[in-house]
């Protein structure tokens, strides 16, 4: 162990080209609540989480989409209850009309019991939900590579 000790994910801060459109899209479709909201220097940001617990920031300070060549952020991943779950998320994003990388429930590996479903949020930034197990029987999109790697 180091000298700091263990640390821990406690939020993400995502940066968004329209607070309001990323608000119905982490909030009425992922299930996020809003625990604050917020203006400053002509930005607007929020905080968004389940059970009072901060999962994520939001910050309206940004032009463009989402470029997976540039450093920082690879994809976001969400874990869900069941694999029930996550086939109930892909019909919500279905029905908003949401970007996939791949069709279905994918496992995360060839052989995998993990997978998920692989999607973008309006900005383009890459998300996923999974499940540690419940994906079995799943295919896997690449032969080598982590499903979670190039999409």
């Amino acid at each position: 162990m180091t000298a700091i000790g263990t640390l821990a994910t406690h939020h993400v801060g995502l940066n968004v080209t329209d607070l309001a459109r990323s608000l119905a899209f982490y909030g009425d479709v992922l299930g996020f609540d809003v625990l604050g909201e917020g203006e400053e220097k002509g930005g607007r940001h929020a905080f968004l989480g389940q059970d009072g617990r901060l999962v994520l920031t939001l910050w309206q300070q940004a032009e463009g989409t989402y470029d997976s060549g540039r450093p920082g952020l690879h994809h976001l991943a969400f874990e869900a209850e069941s694999i029930e779950h996550v086939r109930a998320a892909e019909a919500a994003l279905t029905a908003r009309g949401t970007s996939f990388a791949y069709e279905g429930v994918v496992a995360h590996r060839e052989g995998a019991a993990s997978g998920g479903i692989f999607f973008h949020d309006p900005d383009g930034t890459r998300l996923e939900i999974s499940v540690p197990t419940g994906a079995e029987g799943a295919e896997a999109p690449n032969e080598t590579a982590p499903t979670c790697g190039f999409f």
